[in-house]
This record gives C-alpha cells, sequence and structure tokens, in this order.
C-alpha cells in the first residue's frame, strides 16, 4: 500500500524549505548592491501582495477581521521584524553565513520557549539534536565573527527573535486560516511597514537598474513566495521544534548558493559542519510523538493534507 499523501510530502516541503530559507541570505547580498536595502525590500513585499491578492480574493472574503490582524502580528514579526534587521545587519557588513549563525541560535531559543508557550515537550534526544546541529553551524562559519561592527551582530540577533515570536504566535494562535490568504495579508502589512523607511531612504520611486530588478525578483521567488509559504506549511504539519531544526541546514546550502553565484568557495569545514548539522536535524527531527503520529497515520488510505493551499 502507498505510503499517506501527509508522510511522503513532509520531507519533500522540508527540502524546499532549507532551500528557499537559505535563498534570503543570498538576497540580502543583492540588495546590499543596490542604492537602497529598504526600497527594496517594500518593493519585494508590494509586488508579492499585488501578484497574491487575485489568488486570495474569494478567501479573504471569507476572512475574520481576528485573523487578518493576526497575521498581520505575524507578518510583523516573521517579515518586517525579521527582515529589516538581518538584511540591515548584512548591510552593515556582516557575511551571509555569520547571519545564518545568528539565525541558527532560533531553534534552541524556540525549543526552550515551547514548551511554556505551547505546551510542546521537548525530548532529550531533540535537545542533543538542536545542540549538535549548532556545533555544525559553527564549523561551518568559524573564522567569520569580526567582519562586522557589533552593531550589526545586534541587529542580526533581534532578527532572529522576531522569528522566534512569529513561529509561536502563528503555531499557538493562527488556527486552520487557508496558506494563501494568510501570506497575502503578511505581505500586506510588511510592505505598509517598510513604506516609510523606503520614503526616508531616498524616496519609493523603484531604481531602474538591472541589480534592483534582480534583487526584488530573487526575494519574491524564492525568498517571500517560496520561503515564507513553505515555512508555515511545514510548521502546520509537524512540532515547531523539528520545523526551526532545518535552519541548522541553510548556512551550509547559503554557501552552495553563494558559490554558485558568487564564486565563494566551499571549503572543507563547510562541509564538515554540514555533516555535523545533518546529524543535529536528524536527533532532532524525530521524537516519539512523531513515531506514534506517524505509524497512526500510515494505516490510514487516505491522508489530508493539513494546510489548505
Amino acid at each position: 500500500m502507498p505510503l499517506p499523501l501527509r508522510i511522503t510530502a513532509t520531507p519533500l516541503l522540508e527540502t524546499g524549505l532549507v532551500i528557499a530559507w537559505s535563498s534570503g541570505f543570498i538576497g540580502g547580498t543583492l540588495a546590499s548592491m543596490t542604492s537602497s536595502i529598504f526600497l527594496v525590500l517594500f518593493w519585494r513585499f508590494f509586488l508579492a501582495a499585488l501578484v497574491l491578492i487575485p489568488l486570495a480574493l474569494p478567501q479573504l472574503r471569507r476572512m475574520k477581521p481576528r485573523d487578518m490582524g493576526l497575521h498581520g502580528v505575524i507578518g510583523g514579526f516573521a517579515m518586517f521584524g525579521y527582515l529589516a534587521t538581518m538584511i540591515a545587519a548584512i548591510d552593515l557588513g556582516v557575511p551571509p553565513g555569520t547571519a545564518a549563525l545568528i539565525a541558527a541560535l532560533q531553534p534552541l531559543a524556540t525549543a526552550a520557549l515551547s514548551g511554556t508557550v505551547l505546551g510542546e515537550r521537548v525530548f532529550l534526544r531533540q535537545w542533543v539534536g538542536l545542540a549538535v546541529g549548532f556545533v555544525g553551524v559553527s564549523i561551518s562559519v568559524a573564522g567569520g565573527l569580526d567582519q562586522a561592527p557589533l552593531g550589526g551582530y545586534g541587529l542580526a540577533l533581534v532578527s532572529m527573535a522576531c522569528i522566534v515570536a512569529a513561529t509561536l504566535i502563528a503555531k499557538a494562535k493562527a488556527g486552520a486560516t487557508p496558506l494563501l490568504p494568510a501570506l497575502t495579508v503578511q505581505c500586506a502589512v510588511s510592505a505598509t511597514l517598510f513604506l516609510p523607511l523606503a520614503a526616508l531612504d531616498g524616496g519609493l520611486l523603484p531604481d531602474m537598474t538591472p541589480a534592483f530588478g534582480y534583487a526584488v525578483l530573487w526575494f519574491i521567488m524564492f525568498s517571500t513566495l517560496a520561503a515564507y509559504g513553505l515555512y508555515w506549511a511545514n510548521l502546520a504539519r509537524t512540532s515547531t521544534t523539528r520545523v526551526s531544526s532545518l535552519i541548522y541546514l541553510t548556512p551550509p546550502v547559503t554557501t552552495v548558493w553563494a558559490f554558485m553565484m558568487f564564486g565563494e568557495p566551499i571549503t572543507l569545514s563547510i562541509v564538515a559542519g554540514f555533516l555535523v548539522s545533518l546529524a543535529g536535524v536528524w536527533l532532532a527531527r524525530t521524537s516519539p510523538s512523531d513515531k506514534t503520529i506517524a505509524c497512526e497515520e500510515s494505516t490510514e488510505e487516505v491522508a489530508e493534507v493539513s494546510c489548505d493551499f
């Protein structure tokens, strides 16, 4: 008997999340090559919202004001707060790999808070996996921690706190809101929040250069529609600890992106760090409760997809 759709689809969604989430750090590098990083972010979310609104309009009309407000808050943290501070940190000189290392504190912070906020139990095996994963990330980006001012690292820490807050709120409160209208509201709110920053940073007219267009297009396709869509889809299917642990794989994948696009070398430490992180993610992604759920679902003939696209 074929495996249920829920079981076979989850690894594919998780793989897609790692690849797409890693693209954001490359997008930060591309945005730093333009005249205004905030202008890039404003147009990123403004155009993404324009693309999504016609597709989500029937569901948006049925969406309760409370749910709209909730996803506005989630978008404010996950997109505006997380990205404004992280991209600004990269713009101040924090290397993309180092930014990924600081972001990799997210799984530990999320696991530490998920018990109190969500009532999720984090098992010893998962704590070990999270610790191993962070060691792997540290190995991957070793030697890059002294290349930016202290303020850049402070912004990166604030960024990490924002995505942790958004993750916990989304898991605790988002309920059964379909992905498409939720993502639309988040993008629209984020565009609104980035608007004054872009205006103060030189105006709202787009910079008609290839670098600007490339950065905006990259962000929309890979780092917004794909990355955030897959993040929320995975979060709806599994635990916060399991989803957050995937962040440990983003630094080495970011390095592969950077190698393909900018010719940055892939070192032995990056390969070693990836292997260690992979072991940590394997430990952190499976808990006894996950196994029980998987066994129960494997007896079903038809499995439902938990995210309504």
